[in-house]
């Protein structure tokens, strides 16, 4: 059941993806990384359709994560990237070729790699504040640091930084998801609320939403959804085993082929972004920024 949500998430994200990019790269660039992007996008029924998709991913992403590990969920649903492609070559008629095909089967051999080495399963949860405090910091922090950075970069590669952001906000807000569910069905309404956890998540998706818009309005798909892909796992990841009390194997070996397969995940991310099929997102005319360094 956990496979059946995680993937239906990942599909839905994929597909989603494309049709906010779409709509997000004829918004106004003034709005870069301001909340009014948001309010500007709703007048387009594509990035609606994009984001009642997403919303959709969420949902069947919080109830995976309900039923196993963020450290099972999360490289399952980074398989969205496959979705996406699908959906990019339908419209563009693109051959897979051999760099397609290649990123294909590191993306998904690299997924069963590590979900078959780690063999993720729950265990208890720290309960100590701080750990908790600690790790969200440090992943928000380093998000922080790195969209601060990318407005000193070239446009192509602030697009990429955001996405990475974007992507570890994503994370953290998929740790707290499974927190505030844990809230929830341990305590009932009145613990949840009283918790700060739901109200993490609320800011980290708006955030993360922004940032992964401004990603979307400023360069092609290419350039940022394999950034925001790579990114959220990693993140989930590490929130998972740091806090939520997430196992994996560690054995030299396990270790060893868990290493490897987030990094053919990473690599076949890249490959299967870059190929041609995926939307270039070309900007029209007037709307270009300054690509030299700001």
């Amino acid at each position: 059941m956990v496979f059946a949500f995680a993937l239906g998430a990942a599909c839905c994200l994929g597909i989603g993806f494309v049709f906010q990019q779409n709509a997000a790269q004829r918004a106004p660039m003034s709005d870069f990384l301001s909340p009014r992007l948001l309010l500007d996008l709703m007048r387009m029924p594509r990035w609606l359709v994009g984001i009642g998709l997403m919303i959709v991913g969420m949902v069947l992403g919080a109830i995976a994560l309900g039923h196993g590990e963020v450290s099972l969920v999360e490289p399952l649903m980074a398989t969205n990237l496959l979705f996406a492609m699908a959906l990019s070559r339908w419209q563009t008629r693109e051959r897979l070729g051999r760099t397609g095909w290649c990123g294909l089967w590191l993306l998904a051999g690299g997924v069963a790699a590590f979900v078959i080495a780690g063999r993720p399963r729950g265990g208890e949860s720290v309960t100590d504040p701080l750990r908790h405090w600690l790790i969200v910091g440090l992943m928000v922090g380093g998000a922080i640091l790195l969209a601060a950075l990318a407005k000193r970069l070239r446009m192509s590669v602030e697009a990429a930084l955001l996405a990475v952001t974007g992507g570890m906000l994503y994370g953290v807000q998929d740790a707290l998801t499974r927190v505030s569910g844990e809230r929830l069905k341990d305590g009932g309404w009145t613990t949840l609320v009283t918790s700060w956890q739901p109200y993490g998540v609320l800011v980290l998706g708006v955030t993360a939403l922004v940032l992964v818009q401004s990603a979307f309005e400023t360069a092609p798909l290419r350039m940022s959804l394999p950034a925001l892909t790579a990114a959220q796992p990693i993140s989930g990841i590490v929130c998972g085993v740091g806090f939520l009390g997430d196992r994996l194997r560690t054995t030299p070996g396990a270790l060893a082929w868990e290493a490897a397969g987030l990094a053919a995940i990473v690599l076949g991310i890249v490959l299967i972004g870059r190929h041609p099929a995926m939307p270039s997102g070309s900007a029209e005319p007037g709307r270009v920024r300054d690509l030299q360094p700001h």
